[in-house]
């Protein structure tokens, strides 16, 4: 009686294993995808850099700053700069600045608050910012 054999419950058993390992080696090639080069959600995820005078004398510290999205993660930040520009981060530290009251005649407004990246690249990496002259 093959109902009761142990070799017909081991090999279901082995078929099993082997679906759950298919199903992880999937999930790892979804999330190679979503890091590519030119994938839409690093685009989305880097508003634009941040250049004042304390982020440009932090650039020497190959410290560099960068408006995100109000709703990324760090490692969302990582991935993304990783692969625009290339380089590899060693430390990231968000910011979240608050909106602050403003006031136009009588009426009061807010000027939007926004969430900040400050990114440290590995020794001899960089991001170079401004091209041309």
């Amino acid at each position: 009686m093959a109902l009761f054999s142990k070799e017909k419950i081991e090999e279901e058993k082995e078929e099993k294993k082997s679906s759950k390992k298919d199903d992880a080696v999937k999930t790892n090639k979804a999330k190679v995808v979503l890091n590519t080069k030119n994938s839409e959600v690093a685009y989305r995820v880097l508003v634009e850099p941040w250049v004042t005078e304390k982020t440009h004398s932090m650039m020497s510290a190959n410290k560099y700053v960068f408006k995100v999205a109000s709703g990324a993660t760090k490692t969302e930040v990582k991935s993304a700069i990783e692969g625009i520009y290339g380089v590899k981060v060693e430390k990231i530290a968000v910011v979240n600045i608050s909106s602050k009251a403003k006031y136009f005649g009588r009426h009061k407004g807010l000027k939007a608050g926004f969430k900040k990246a400050i990114l440290t690249l590995k020794k001899g990496d960089s991001i170079e910012l401004f091209q041309g002259a």
